[in-house]
């Protein structure tokens, strides 16, 4: 578990979550059914860094004046013509209860069909899941080496697991293959138009 230190804010105008920022901190605010709002303020780069290495899903313990805190990240704003964080929101979490959240899904193995040619789509890359905090895997890895050409693999095909619960829809696809390209195509001579083949509790709202 990271832990991060933060400071607690007393001002909440516009220009002073701006001066926050330009000191290379990022607002932010703790929440939780058992804990009272709190604004404060951290090290952006370090709360990127920790995201990037551990995954969103993470459980980060923030350090405020001395208080312990053990946090996930519920949301967290970004300005894109900037391309930096503005804000992000912090729920404390009970580690004994249970939380739903999206895991990255990553596959693995070269499926059968694209060794024949075949086209690999993915059309899921989240799976919902429910687990303990401490109990949530990074991502979920997905072995296709067996796909073949026409043949999809469903949420359901997944592997059980003993440390979470999948509540995504069972019948969703995550990984199909395609079968290959025609060399030759029909010209029909005319142009065809191609194909077209987050709670506000805790929020604030920024500038």
């Amino acid at each position: 578990m990271t832990t991060l230190q933060a400071v607690e804010r007393t001002e909440f105008t516009n220009s002073a979550r701006r001066k926050v920022r330009e000191s290379g901190q990022v607002p932010a605010v703790i929440y939780g059914k058992a804990t009272e709002s709190k604004a404060v303020a951290l090290d952006s780069i370090e709360l990127i860094k920790t995201l990037r290495d551990e995954g969103k899903n993470t459980i980060i313990t923030l350090d405020v004046n001395g208080s312990s805190h053990a946090v996930m990240l519920y949301d967290m704003q970004t300005d894109p013509l900037k391309n930096e964080l503005v804000h992000a929101d912090f729920h404390v979490v009970d580690m004994k209860a249970d939380v739903e959240v999206e895991v990255p899904l990553h596959l693995t193995g070269e499926a059968q069909g694209v060794k024949d040619g075949g086209i690999l789509q993915q059309p899921l890359h989240e799976l919902t899941i429910s687990a303990k905090p401490n109990k949530i895997p990074q991502s979920i890895d997905v072995d296709i080496s067996e796909l073949g050409v026409n043949e999809t693999y469903l949420v359901k095909d997944l592997s059980s697991s003993a440390d979470y619960t999948i509540v995504q829809d069972e019948e969703q696809v995550i990984a199909s293959i395609l079968p290959p390209q025609q060399e030759e195509e029909i010209d029909s001579g005319e142009e065809q138009e191609p194909g077209t083949p987050e709670n506000e509790e805790g929020r604030e709202h920024n500038e």
